[in-house]
């Protein structure tokens, strides 16, 4: 039997958990309704002798990554656990001028976000070597699909058409990343990092014009970057500019993706089979 742990079952753990095979077993954390807290089972025991596998995408804290923090001893005494997860963000790259990326690149984060996702890698893949357990990082581009993506944004009056010339944004669909997951879990890998992203960055005023097409919609109008007036959350966003290559997280896994660029993938959740 396959045991799943997840800290953070939010929107990711739950596609995964969706497209496991018979025999395994999903449990996690999920976030407080009143938003105070990361987790309801923090600060809990967990009971983690039956688990084999740990998914974690909980956002690191300034002390570090809150799952190891507070659960390191246990997790290091886990008899059957085999394999870690840490679901991290190409923002760890920083900014390269639109150039590209790979795992070999030298991060050079922006923001703190984003370096405290850089140590929280750092941690887990030093405890992983410690404890002697396969551990995996997947630096994930931003995440679309169901219910999250700019299609929804259309339909709710809030897309925004920002133009920057040059500027490059990576994705991932939230189906391919549950199939990159599964397959990293069941087919032995071991490569400590992982670029998660589609086969095609593109600049975000591009595929917001796409999808208003498949909506058959005017697209809003286009607004200069300079104009945007971006809160501080959304500019750290946009000063990273890279390309991100995926070719390792394809040949490691061997793995080809549902959703290469997102006009399959936008495409896709028009019709009426892509539900929430």
């Amino acid at each position: 039997m396959n045991n799943l742990f997840c800290f953070g079952y939010g929107y990711t753990a739950d596609h995964l958990a969706r497209a496991l095979p018979d025999g395994w077993q999903v449990a996690g954390t999920v976030r407080r309704e009143d938003g105070r807290d990361n987790t309801q089972i923090f600060g809990e025991a967990i009971d983690f002798t039956d688990i084999t596998h740990l998914l974690l995408s909980i956002p690191p804290e300034e002390a570090g990554d809150p799952a190891l923090l507070r659960y390191r001893a246990a997790l290091t005494a886990a008899p059957n656990l085999r394999w870690i997860g840490y679901l991290s963000t190409t923002g760890v790259y920083g900014d390269h001028g639109g150039a590209l990326v790979d795992e070999g690149t030298a991060t050079a984060p922006t923001s703190d976000r984003a370096r405290r996702r850089e140590r929280a890698e750092r941690d887990w893949l030093d405890f992983g070597a410690a404890r002697g357990v396969t551990v995996q990082v997947f630096r994930l581009a931003g995440i679309y699909g169901p219910g999250r993506s700019v299609l929804d944004d259309i339909k709710a009056g809030t897309a925004r058409r920002i133009v920057r010339p040059g500027q490059l944004f990576s994705r991932i669909h939230v189906e391919d990343i549950a199939a990159i997951l599964l397959a990293a879990m069941t087919q032995n890998s071991t490569a400590p990092i992982l670029n998660v992203c589609d086969d095609e960055p593109a600049p975000p005023a591009e595929v917001i014009e796409f999808g208003c097409r498949l909506l058959g919609v005017e697209p809003p109008p286009e607004i200069p970057f300079e104009k945007a007036e971006l809160s501080a959350m959304a500019l750290t966003f946009w000063n990273d500019n890279k390309r991100v290559d995926n070719r390792l997280m394809k040949r490691e896994l061997g793995i080809s993706l549902r959703y290469p660029t997102y006009r399959e993938g936008l495409t896709a959740l028009t019709t009426p089979s892509a539900g929430p």
